[in-house]
């Protein structure tokens, strides 16, 4: 267990905070608010904004014209960037998703090094078990909408390695619970030769939201471990970060030099944690990577 310092960023609390991405340029984090269905915004100077948005929204991604691409209920929208203290601009929408039922929405996602746009889907209610899920692919604004993997039933922790070539997928469903690598065709955006990486069975917590680092390590919340756990290249547990709430849920790169590491984290419906659904920061843990915004060829 690392012994590092856990800071409390703002004092925010979301019900499923999710996908943080790490404005460069304002020095700011945008995150969401799934069940909420709100976009959120926090620097150090101004504190926190919110919008409202129509749908829930799984995941999001900036732009190469500095906007953001949201995968929601229905399908995988476009916004112009947000300014604080306005309100936020109509969302268009790039492409239609055809669920599998009709109780479906995207969930984690992000871009790959090349700047394709992807997310997965799940069915509402986990305790179903469907393996309805599907991994979609979006190359830019004028594509159709690919599906490149499916038989998932919470897909989480979408990550790719420094170079590209290795995708990292989990399943959050305590059926599957478990981290899977792929080698991955940069040219065509299709994961192939998918191995297991890590049996999260045999660690605290479920696999959810997941970063890279500058080495090719792989940090991955543990939803119900308290934790946030970091993987080498080869699969080796290395580092571990004890958090104040029990369900973390993604972890991204910040800061001026992306040397922070903020976390997100879930508020149930049942909480008695005052911090449950908090944002945190991790200062100094390791060096981050910029996300390839969508649409850059």
């Amino acid at each position: 267990m690392m012994v590092t310092s856990v800071e409390r960023v703002g004092d925010m609390l979301c019900t499923v905070g999710e996908s943080p991405v790490w404005h460069t340029e304002e020095n700011a984090l945008y995150w969401t608010d799934i069940p909420a269905r709100m976009l959120w915004r926090w620097d150090a100077e101004r504190g926190a904004t919110s919008w409202p948005l129509p749908e829930m929204a799984g995941c999001i991604a900036r732009t190469a014209d500095d906007g953001w691409v949201l995968a929601m209920e229905s399908g995988i929208f476009r916004v112009v960037h947000p300014e604080v203290g306005q309100s936020l601009a109509p969302l268009h929408k790039l492409v239609h998703v055809d669920h599998g039922r009709d109780d479906m929405r995207f969930n984690d996602g992000r871009c790959d090094r090349q700047g394709r746009f992807l997310a997965g889907t799940m069915v509402l209610d986990m305790g179903l078990a469907a393996t309805n899920g599907r991994l979609y692919g979006l190359d830019n604004a004028d594509a159709e909408l690919s599906c490149v993997l499916d038989d998932l039933i919470v897909p989480n922790g979408l990550a790719f390695s420094p170079d590209g070539w290795t995708m990292y997928l989990s399943d959050s469903h305590p059926d599957r619970q478990a981290i899977w690598a792929f080698d991955y065709d940069i040219d065509s955006g299709t994961p192939h030769e998918g191995r297991l990486f890590v049996d999260m069975h045999a660690y605290p917590g479920r696999p959810d939201g997941a970063a890279v680092d500058v080495d090719g390590c792989y940090w991955i919340c543990a939803n119900d471990g308290g934790q946030v756990l970091r993987f080498t290249p080869e699969g080796k547990l290395d580092k571990s970060i004890a958090l104040p709430v029990q369900k973390p849920a993604m972890c991204a790169f910040g800061g001026p030099n992306l040397d922070t590491l903020f976390i997100t984290s879930i508020r149930p419906g049942n909480v008695t944690d005052d911090l449950a659904g908090a944002m945190f920061a991790v200062p100094s843990v390791g060096q981050g990577i910029a996300e390839t915004p969508f649409g850059k060829a």
